[in-house]
């Protein structure tokens, strides 16, 4: 019995790195951290960047796992840890979304000049919008 706890113990890590490896490359590849440090103009400060990124995804993945601990800081964490999942979850988006050219190919074909960054701005105020409905009303939790 304890040889398939030990065992089972070894493949839940070798699985977990597989994982985690492969998130992060696939953010290497799509450009996230390069990206928001050339936006916030911080490039000395890369590295922060990136162990902020690496202790998000290792305290997500501790929080998921254990998921009886309890964080008696209240609504106020619950409300900065939202946005900042959903902030870091819209740059992975709009990263994937521009390595495959994405905005510009839709931009074309709907014969837009001007006025892209309202557009750009109205798809993320929408999808706010939704995000709040979805949670606010219970969907989520079928209580419609």
């Amino acid at each position: 019995m304890l040889i398939n706890h030990i065992f089972l113990g070894f493949l839940g890590i070798a699985f977990g790195f597989a994982v985690s490896a492969g998130t992060f490359a696939f953010m290497i590849v799509i450009g996230v951290v390069p990206r928001l440090v050339g936006k916030c103009n911080r490039a000395a400060e890369t590295m922060r960047f990136e162990h902020a990124i690496m202790l998000g995804g290792i305290l997500g993945n501790i929080a998921s796992v254990f998921l009886d601990l309890r964080f008696p800081l209240g609504p106020l964490f619950l409300c900065a840890y939202g946005l900042s999942a959903g902030i870091f979850v819209g740059c992975m988006a709009v990263a994937l979304a521009e390595i495959l050219n994405t905005f510009p190919i839709m931009f074309r074909r709907m014969r837009l000049k001007e006025g892209l960054k309202w557009v750009m701005f109205t798809m993320a105020l929408g999808k706010t919008c939704g995000s709040l409905y979805y949670f606010l009303t219970g969907i989520g939790l079928g209580l419609n």
